[in-house]
């Protein structure tokens, strides 16, 4: 929802800054005051496409800012984080500078970001039903999309989107095994080779550098000796000839020495630390004494040398380490398995293509049968709401025919199609509907599609709505209205904005009181410039400015009818005929 909307210096808007109500908002003022501005503004945090002539004439640029309430807009804050704008508070800020020369720059609170992802995410927040932007519903995608979103089809959809991309899997790798056959033989024999050499070798993680350990003491077997012998000799006199005491004796000698003030904490600890350090020498000098050469064996160095070899050739194929070959053999143990282009192999796969393609088919019949009631029930009673909206004789007409190919979207063509007055052709979309009359038709679509989704849920308070409402805007949806259908058009608005922010710009006083809040452009001109300023009425002044709608002039009466028609708006609460 559109919380706050700031502009300076676009067009003849110098500075303006309109907090739209969550229901219905009304944007009025005289023909040429500039109330597309708005619009233009909206469409730049959008992702529209700049244009740097709609910059004021005496400024560096132009400057729009929208803060938007995303409380329960899951999907938009993910789009926010994936591009590096986490939202803060539930709040989505969006700035877009326009300059004189130069590119656009769009912030996404406070991050620069692409243009392309302001379209993404402005998609999800404002849908503008204006000349320009609906037209984008004669896209046979979009249309698509309103039909599933109606039929709330999301299980088909999803059921059928897994089988077609299961069975579009087994039919690429189908193709690919029957493209490059000769390739991936050529390759099943090379990892049938390298499997068979690193298996015949069969090593385990290491062991090469338990080998190099190995062949070191065996090359080194006499110089340890002699220094095992020297430093037998060292720590145990028992082992020379003379009646010198060992230094496990001197130690023992001095931990007895120092027995008689053990009580005494320091000296306690120097004995301690004696006594561990005489059990080491202990234990060093039996490790010694046990240590032989007898079971070092010189022949054993060819074979360590030649095992060394071997698993080195490995590591130098598939290494860096023994670790690492045996995670490429166990994956290319998996690559052999998807690599047998065997004939028999291709035609178990294509066995399950076949079996792939029944469910498709099925999940797709299905998907069609949701598509066939929803465009039957949308066609019908869109036409009923066209009829209230001075469109009688015209209709909609949803059809949903088999198409020529299956894709990820299911087996179905979806075609929108209007018929302006009766005898007239069907057309598509944007072909045969003027703005005014699109306005209306989008309106009703709007209005219909908001009746469903109140049907499948439990309705809810507004306030706990309003968190992730979307902002609906209309423009030129009063072209050629008058009287009592303009009463009916106003109504609908406000049924619409039970559901939605609806921001409609309209010359029409029976439209526009039946808004939450009303925002009034105006343009007073001086010797220099004209200027545009926005401002919001309440209380006598939108009384006032309904008169003016309405008769063109403030006189009494003008301004009685007004306040009775805000009276009138104010009382009924909106329901459909």
């Amino acid at each position: 929802m559109l919380e706050e909307l700031e502009i300076r210096n676009l067009g003849p808007i110098s500075q303006a800054r309109i907090m739209p109500h969550p229901g219905m908002n009304a944007i009025t003022g005289e023909t040429g005051a500039g109330k597309s501005m708005l619009l233009n503004a909206i469409e730049l945090i959008s992702g529209a496409q700049a244009q740097s002539q709609r910059v004021s004439a005496n400024s560096d640029q132009a400057r729009v800012q929208a803060i938007f309430g995303v409380s329960g807009s899951d999907d938009i804050k993910e789009l926010a984080q994936n591009a590096g704008a986490e939202c803060v508070d539930d709040q989505l800020f969006i700035n877009r500078t326009v300059p004189q020369k130069g590119r656009s720059r769009a912030v996404l609170n406070g991050q620069t970001v692409p243009r392309t992802v302001l379209t993404s995410i402005a998609s999800k927040l404002v849908t503008i039903h204006g000349q320009s932007e609906q037209l984008k519903i004669a896209n046979i995608s979009r249309q698509r999309d309103f039909l599933d979103d109606f039929a709330a089809n999301d299980t088909q959809r999803d059921t059928y989107r897994k089988a077609f991309e299961n069975y579009s899997t087994l039919k690429e790798k189908i193709d690919q095994l029957k493209s490059t056959q000769s390739q991936a033989i050529a390759q099943i024999d090379y990892l049938k080779d390298a499997i068979s050499r690193i298996e015949a070798i069969h090593p385990h993680e290491g062991e090469d550098d338990e080998l190099k350990s190995q062949r070191d003491y065996i090359e080194n077997a006499t110089e340890i000796a002699i220094a095992q012998a020297a430093a037998l000799r060292a720590l145990d006199t028992s082992e020379n000839d003379n009646d010198e005491a060992s230094v496990s004796e001197l130690l023992t000698r001095a931990i007895h020495e120092l027995h008689a003030v053990s009580h005494i904490e320091q000296m306690s600890e120097i004995m301690s630390r004696l006594e561990t350090l005489r059990d080491e020498v202990q234990d060093i000098v039996y490790m010694l004494s046990q240590s032989s050469n007898e079971d070092v064996n010189p022949n054993d160095l060819d074979k360590i040398n030649e095992r060394i070899h071997d698993l080195s050739e490995l590591t130098k194929r598939w290494g860096p380490t023994l670790k690492d070959v045996l995670e490429w053999k166990e994956k290319a143990q998996f690559e052999l398995e998807d690599l047998d282009a065997s004939p028999e192999r291709i035609h178990e796969l294509e066995v399950e293509l076949t079996q792939a393609m029944e469910i498709v088919r099925k999940a797709a019949k299905e998907l069609t049968r949701t598509r066939v009631v929803a465009a039957e029930e949308l066609s019908a009673n869109v036409n009923k709401e066209l009829k209230s909206l001075a469109m009688e004789g015209s209709a909609l007409y949803v059809s949903v025919s088999e198409s020529s190919e299956l894709d990820v979207h299911g087996a179905d063509d979806i075609v929108f199609e209007f018929v302006p007055f009766p005898g007239a052709p069907r057309l598509s979309l944007g072909k045969s509907a003027s703005g005014g009359e699109l306005s209306r038709l989008m309106l009703a679509l709007e209005l219909v599609a908001f009746e469903k989704k109140r049907v499948r849920i439990d309705q809810m308070e507004l306030s706990e709505q309003r968190g992730n409402v979307p902002t609906l805007i209309f423009d030129e949806i009063d072209a050629g209205v008058g009287g009592a259908t303009a009463v009916e058009l106003g109504k609908r608005l406000a049924r619409l904005a039970a559901g939605a922010q609806i921001i409609v710009v309209t010359h029409l006083p029976q439209v526009a009181a039946w808004a939450d809040e009303q925002f009034v452009v105006s343009k007073t001109k001086s010797a220099s410039q004209a200027t545009t300023t926005v401002t919001e009425v309440n209380g006598e002044a939108r009384v006032a400015e309904i008169a003016r709608m309405l008769s063109g002039s403030q006189s009494k009466t003008s301004l009685q009818h007004a306040q009775e028609l805000l009276d009138e708006c104010t009382l009924k609460m909106p329901e459909l005929a």
